[in-house]
């Protein structure tokens, strides 16, 4: 879900880098292909939405996408690239997780002009690690 928030808020400017559009358009696809009950066209039209969102964290999970490794990787390439080529993207997103059920949980370096880092009902069995939060201010880059 994060992924394709800010692949949106990146992957669909004009000034967007190839390797980030080309890493959005192929987890959409993906996406599309996988897991056809699944529309990200609402948080690709409004990625700064936290109820389109999580609207389409809800469908990855009903869908059975939350154990896809497939997914996870494409989904951290994006991420990756965003990083690399349009770090200004990450801010309107943030990082925002509910309902989680996992062995562990890392974030790192995270910049946020909203909320930063929530974690909504998360069950974990091993290690929670969140580091490098930098959260309701304007990113270092921001004028």
């Amino acid at each position: 879900m994060s992924a394709i928030a800010l692949g949106a808020a990146a992957g669909v400017q004009e000034s967007a880098a190839t390797a980030v559009k080309d890493a959005y358009q192929a987890l959409k696809r993906f996406i599309s292909e996988r897991y056809q009950s699944v529309d990200v066209s609402p948080v690709e039209r409004r990625p700064e939405s936290e109820a389109k969102r999580d609207s389409l964290a809800e469908d990855l999970d009903a869908a059975g996408a939350g154990a896809d490794a497939e997914l996870l990787d494409m989904a951290r390439q994006l991420i990756d690239q965003v990083k690399n080529h349009r770090p200004a993207a990450g801010p309107a997103v943030g990082i925002d997780l509910e309902q989680i059920e996992a062995a562990a949980l890392n974030i790192d370096t995270v910049e946020a002009s909203g909320a930063g880092v929530r974690v909504h009902h998360g069950k974990f069995t091993g290690d929670i690690t969140i580091a490098n939060v930098r959260a309701g201010t304007e990113p270092p880059d921001h004028p």
